[in-house]
């Protein structure tokens, strides 16, 4: 059974008891940059998260919890170094939820949130590189890696007929990392990368990257980027030259911005992105409903998750104190123990106080596995009569 640490667990809880009342997570998404109309739904799916906890009067003996929220950008590691600074030096959060984005990611946690020993957790940053980055323990995510998604997309894509692609990537940690972890997948499993064109975010033309890809040719372009900068403007380009008119849409990019764009000109284009459709993604859906948000929207389930994972290690450690809590994330999060859904968290929270055991598995069919990562369940989508659709879960 999962018990309160004695000793200097005891102390910490008895610091954090005796000094606040309140305590304060750190949120930091991208909401302005090449991502930023992902933010609005995940940002509610923290705040959903937190309410539920705080609201409970269950957590941590009646300890309340707010959010401060800064803008990570995804695209501005220096904003984003100095948002995360604020929220842990004048802010003083316990932790931080973020960032959108994996360059964005690794910048705050390697400036910030390691140096100060802070627990950050990632709903969404999925650069295979920050699997073997130095974090002392104290980063997770509730997403998968890159290297997963790339095996998922030769899957896609080869069950498809198609055995030859182009591929651009947005030239960052995340579109380098998924490109490469796909070009290794698809080439192991028979398939051929005719050209792997790297592209900047927020120009006006890619007709010379459209050009290079129309040269090499290939039956679909795997487009990695990002749904509100560059991934439209390559999108559009290849459409208007008639270079591509198949595309195959990774994690982010898909989203509503991409098929009010574009809509039936993309007919049949198809990509993945993380979802499961265990019970927790419906149960979460509804809960979003209520609440004014989509609550099954990409990255969304993953983001009520991740609040829920942090505040469920600190009721499990019994200390809001990361040095003693970070030891907790993958103890709530994985079995034994009794299986925790959105909605319930106020009941995992007694659980915790009574000295039991939880499995959380909120919206996104939460296991994590070492170093602090989602094994990784993905959502197989298609864009049909215009608009993205779920065909298939992997």
């Amino acid at each position: 059974m999962k018990k309160l640490l004695m000793a200097t667990a005891a102390t910490a809880l008895f610091a954090s008891a005796a000094s606040a009342e309140e305590i304060k997570l750190g949120v930091l998404l991208g909401f302005t940059g090449p991502a930023e109309s992902l933010a609005p739904d995940m940002s509610e799916g923290i705040k959903l998260a937190v309410s539920e906890v705080s609201d409970s009067g269950k957590f941590l003996d009646g300890t309340t919890v707010s959010t401060v929220v800064g803008d990570s950008t995804c695209v501005d590691a220096a904003a984003a170094v100095a948002a995360g600074e604020r929220q842990v030096t004048s802010d003083k959060v316990v932790g931080i939820i973020g960032a959108l984005c994996s360059g964005a990611t690794g910048a705050v946690f390697q400036s910030v949130a390691l140096p100060n020993g802070i627990v950050m957790i990632s709903p969404s940053a999925t650069s295979p590189g920050l699997t073997t980055m130095e974090d002392d323990g104290l980063f997770f995510r509730a997403s998968p890696s890159d290297a997963r998604q790339g095996q998922i997309m030769t899957e896609v894509i080869m069950e498809r007929g198609l055995k030859e692609v182009a591929v651009t990537y947005t030239n960052n940690d995340y579109g380098k990392g998924l490109a490469d972890a796909f070009a290794s997948a698809f080439t192991e499993a028979g398939g051929t990368v005719t050209v792997s064109v790297a592209h900047e975010d927020g120009k006006a033309d890619y007709s010379a990257e459209v050009g290079a890809m129309a040269s090499a040719g290939g039956e679909a372009l795997v487009v990695v980027g990002y749904l509100d900068q560059g991934g439209p403007g390559i999108i559009r380009a290849a459409l208007d030259t008639g270079a591509f008119d198949l595309f195959v849409l990774p994690d982010a990019m898909v989203g509503d911005s991409i098929s009010d764009k574009f809509g039936d000109e993309i007919e049949g284009s198809f990509g993945q992105v993380p979802g499961t459709d265990s019970p927790g993604t419906g149960m979460l859906a509804e809960l979003g409903a209520a609440a004014g948000y989509t609550g099954d929207a990409p990255y969304a389930p993953e983001s009520y998750d991740a609040a829920a994972l942090m505040l469920l290690a600190m009721q499990s450690a019994g200390s809001t104190d990361s040095s003693v809590y970070k030891d907790h994330v993958m103890k709530v999060a994985n079995a034994p123990g009794e299986q925790i859904f959105p909605g319930e968290l106020e009941k995992a929270l007694e659980i915790l106080a009574e000295g039991g055991e939880i499995d959380y598995v909120g919206g996104s069919a939460v296991e994590l596995i070492e170093p602090g990562e989602s094994a990784g369940n993905y959502r197989e989508i298609e864009i049909k009569g215009g608009v993205f659709e779920t065909v298939k879960y992997r």
